[in-house]
Parts: C-alpha cells; structure tokens; sequence
C-alpha cells in the first residue's frame, strides 16, 4: 500500500510541474489572432479656390425719414383726425387747434389795415392839396413837410397792418396741421382739449416713413483695423468702389427679400462704444420692416483668393486647438494642427496649417490614430 500511496503522489507530482508548460502552449496558440482591418475613411482633396466673402453684424431699423409733428401756434387742442398707428399720406389732416382766437385775431388785423388804409387816403388828399401851395409860396415850407411826414408814416402803417395780417392768416393756416410726409404715424401725445404751448409742450406725435428703409450697424475699431490689414495683405479683396450688398435676416432667419447698399458711413469714432456706425438703405414696398426691429445685416461682395475651405465636420478639436487628419503617400494618418477662421456656409475657412494639394479625413476620423494605414471608401449615399 504503501508503494501504491508513493506512485500516486509521484504522478501527481509530475503532473503538477507539467501543468504550466501544458498552459503555456495553449496560451501561445491563442495570441496568434488576425491582424486588424484598417479603419475606413471618406476623404476630400484639398483645392484652393476663390471664395465669396460674407460679413455679419447685429443691426437695427430705422426710419429714413422720422418727422415730430409739432404745433407752430399756442392754443387749445381741438380734432385729432387721424388713427394712431396707421399710414398717413403726405398732406394728411392729423390735428385741429381751436381756430376762434385766430379768426378773432385775423379780423381784428384787417380792420385795423382798412383803418390805416384810409388814413394813408386822407393823409395823400392833404399832401396834393398842399404841394401847388408850396409851389406858389403860398403856405410855409413847415406845412409841406408836414403833409409828407404824415403821408410817409401813413403808407408805412399800411404795410404794417398787412403784414399783420399775413401773420395772423398763417396762425390761422397753422390751426390746421399736415403731415409733411407719408409714413406710419406714432400715437398722440396730447389729447383733445389740452393746451399746447411752445417747445417741447408743443409735440403733437411724429410720422416715420417706411419707405425706404434705414439698417444701422456699428463695427469695432479692432475689426476695421484687421480687415484693413487683410485687404493690403492680399488676404481679402473688397469690391469696387466698397460696392457691399447688404443683405437683411429677419429675427426669425427669414431672407429679406430686398437687399440694399451702404449709403452712409460715420467720420468719427463713437467715443461711448468704441465703434463705428454704418448704414445701409433698402427698399420697403410691402411696409414690411418697421423702425425699431432687430435684425442681422450680412455684407455681401468681398472675395478670398485662393482660399482654403474644409467641411466643418474635418475639423477636430484637441487639447491644443483643432486639428484635421490627412493622409499622406503612404495611406497613413496624419495629425494636422489648422487655424480656421470664419464659417462659409457648411464648411471652414482655414487661415493657416494647409497649404492646398493634401488628402483630409471627411469621415471616420474618431478612430484614427497616427501613423494608422487606413482604406479609402466612397461616401454613403444619403438618398436611400
């Protein structure tokens, strides 16, 4: 028993001492897996080309004309003759002042002129009686004088009553008040039956006209000084004459459908924000826009010669900035640190790390690593 007890534990043993060299073999067997396919890319040739140039900038409406409606004569408010709120046509009766002072006035100055009317008739009938007189010697030179000083102040209080008339006939013109302009008119500031003074008192409402329209914007001092150096260094071509369309997006991204140009353009820099204010004009027909309105004003026009455009999804972002992959003449992956600068349409402008001619990953770039050899396949098709 005792030789059978010593066997088995020989055996085991042996056994015991085999088993790692047994595992290790089967470990060696299973590590000879296949090699991994390399991950597919679509990718895009990189060609400069001259692109559009767009500029956008937070705007607001203006009116193109903006006129304050105001009393030119002191009263009492009587009519208010149009629709707060509503377009008003040019000539349009808007207020009423109470004309009774003025008529009274008015009626009071023709009297007087007809009284130093027949003044000036009486002192001319004395004048022509004493003049043959004069001649004669038969009065003395005193009466001769006389008569003519009477005449002169006479004729000279005449034009004063008519002109007093004519001042009362405008105060009395003036009771009625026209709007100069066609436009959309504000609410009333004074009510029916308020008195009206001079100067501010004297505010009635105002009339904007719609059409044309008024698109201000204001542009930093930092961007026209960069843009100024990207034009001398050839990177941006202005058009001629700075001939920009201006294209207007209303607050909810619709396209205006009218574009306008820059008819005004600040001497000075605005010493409280820094920047300096553009304005363009645009047509309104359909009363569409209306002063006030937030909008974005795009500038249409500039150009970027042989620029470098990458579709927005190549481009990556690192730790240190972003980066595109490309693959160079050995089918392998590449980091490529860019620059972009402004967005055009789907794609980035990319201001420096490309030179044009190179292969960049459009997709399939998150399993990329450097130095990884990749296959080239055509891009899905979408329609189906």
């Amino acid at each position: 028993m005792k030789s059978q007890d010593s066997s088995i534990r020989s055996r085991l043993l042996l056994s015991l001492l085999l088993l790692p060299l047994f595992l290790t073999g089967c470990g060696d067997k299973t590590a000879e897996a296949p090699p991994m396919a390399p991950p597919k890319v679509v990718v895009e040739k990189i060609q400069p080309t001259d692109a559009p140039l767009t500029f956008e900038w937070v705007a607001k409406t203006a009116s193109s004309r903006r006129v304050e409606i105001f009393s030119r004569v002191e009263g009492f408010l009587d009519k208010r003759e149009y629709t707060e709120g509503t377009m008003v046509n040019a000539g349009d009766v808007m207020f009423v002042m109470d004309k009774k002072p003025f008529e009274a006035q008015l009626n009071a100055a023709k009297a007087e002129l007809s009284q130093q009317e027949a003044r000036m008739v009486t002192a001319k009938a004395n004048l022509d009686r004493v003049e043959p007189l004069a001649r004669q010697n038969a009065v003395a030179k005193k009466e001769l004088d006389d008569a003519l000083g009477n005449y002169n102040a006479a004729s000279a209080a005449v034009e004063a009553a008519k002109a007093k008339v004519v001042q009362n006939e405008l105060d009395l013109g003036y009771c009625t008040i026209e709007t100069p302009v066609t436009g959309l008119a504000s609410y009333a500031i004074k009510r029916e039956g308020s008195y009206i003074g001079f100067g501010k008192d004297a505010l009635l409402t105002y009339v904007a006209q719609l059409q044309p329209m008024w698109i201000e914007f204001s542009i930093s001092e930092n961007q026209i000084l960069k843009h100024n150096e990207n034009v001398q260094k050839g990177v941006i071509h202005d058009p001629d004459n700075f001939d920009f369309a201006v294209e207007v997006v209303l607050a909810d991204g619709t396209i205006y459908p009218h574009t306008g140009k820059i008819t005004f353009a600040d001497a000075s820099l605005s010493e409280t924000t820094g920047t300096f204010l553009l304005r363009a004009e645009v047509d309104n027909p359909d009363k569409v826009l209306r002063p006030g309105q937030f909008v974005r004003a795009r500038l249409k026009g500039a150009t970027r010669p042989n620029a470098i455009l990458v579709p927005q999804r190549a481009v990556q972002q690192g730790a240190k900035g972003s980066f595109v992959w490309v693959i160079n003449e050995e089918g392998k992956a590449q980091f490529n640190p860019v620059v972009v600068g402004p967005w055009y349409e789907e794609q980035w402008f990319i201001d420096s790390g490309l030179k044009g001619g190179e292969t960049i990953v459009v997709d399939g770039a998150l399993k990329l690593r450097v130095d990884v050899p990749v296959e080239i396949v055509e891009p899905a098709n979408d329609a189906g």
